[in-house]
């Protein structure tokens, strides 16, 4: 009888075997230099909107999510060679990106603006940008707005790694302003003592052409993890996971229409 108990108690942690080696962690890459979406804390852990959202995600698929720290203009390429699974950091979905990699359905979706010093005017048709230094994010799609849409009115542009860099050089003067997502400048800049004489100038920035369709997660091409992705969007936005998230960090609704 205890032979019998215990080929029994073998065979159903045989058939458990299955569920558990399927259960691959996660890797998620993120640029941890873009608050309030991603950041670091002082004790090096990340925080932010993008972070909350991630693991809320994995929770809902039932896997670990392990988070892969790489620069922004790096991040396809660690796709594709698959270094991670997966890209969780505010990026736009565009056909352009749509060649590389395959997205799932938006996350989130906010305008693109322009930050100057306070007082700075600025008209639809940005002409008093000419002979103006610039600053944007290397390999971002506010990169390749701001090469085919303001350089040719005379903007110098200016790549940086991360935003932050920017930041300081639009704080010290060395730069007359950045283009960046909106929420990102009012609460990674603006809000901040940094951004003191400084403001939103000109238009709200919303083309397709160069904004994607909102802010989705990246995979590899034809990979099903994104049908996954997309089921666990869909249920916490619908059980209130994704709202609690949203309101620690927002006072608006940030998916939008």
């Amino acid at each position: 009888m205890k032979k019998l108990v215990l080929l029994g108690a073998l065979a159903l942690s045989v058939l458990s075997l299955p569920t558990f080696a399927d259960e691959k962690p996660l890797k998620i890459g993120i640029e941890a230099a873009y608050p309030p979406f991603a950041s670091k804390a002082p004790d090096g852990s990340i925080v932010g909107f993008d972070y909350d959202i991630g693991n809320a995600l994995c929770e809902e698929m039932k896997v670990k999510c392990v988070w892969v720290e790489q620069e922004f203009d790096g991040l396809i390429p660690a796709l594709k060679v698959r270094k991670i699974d997966a890209i969780l950091s505010s990026m736009s979905i565009t056909e352009d990106r749509k060649k590389s990699v395959d997205f799932t359905n938006k996350y989130y979706n906010t305008p693109a603006r322009l930050v100057m010093k306070a007082g700075t005017q600025v008209s639809d048709g940005l002409a008093e940008l000419k002979g103006k230094n610039i600053g944007v994010q290397r390999g971002s799609i506010h990169e390749r707005f701001a090469r085919e849409v303001l350089a040719p009115l005379g903007a110098e542009i200016k790549p940086y790694g991360s935003q932050n860099e920017i930041y300081l050089d639009v704080s010290a003067g060395r730069l007359d302003g950045t283009v960046a997502d909106a929420t990102l400048l009012d609460d990674g800049f603006l809000k901040t003592d940094a951004g003191k004489g400084f403001a939103f100038v000109g238009p709200a920035f919303t083309d397709e052409k160069y904004f994607g369709d909102g802010i989705g997660i990246a995979v590899r091409k034809g990979d099903a993890l994104k049908d996954k992705i997309n089921g666990a969007i869909t249920a916490i936005r619908e059980n209130g996971k994704y709202k609690q998230i949203q309101d620690k960090y927002f006072a608006f609704d940030i998916y939008g229409k």
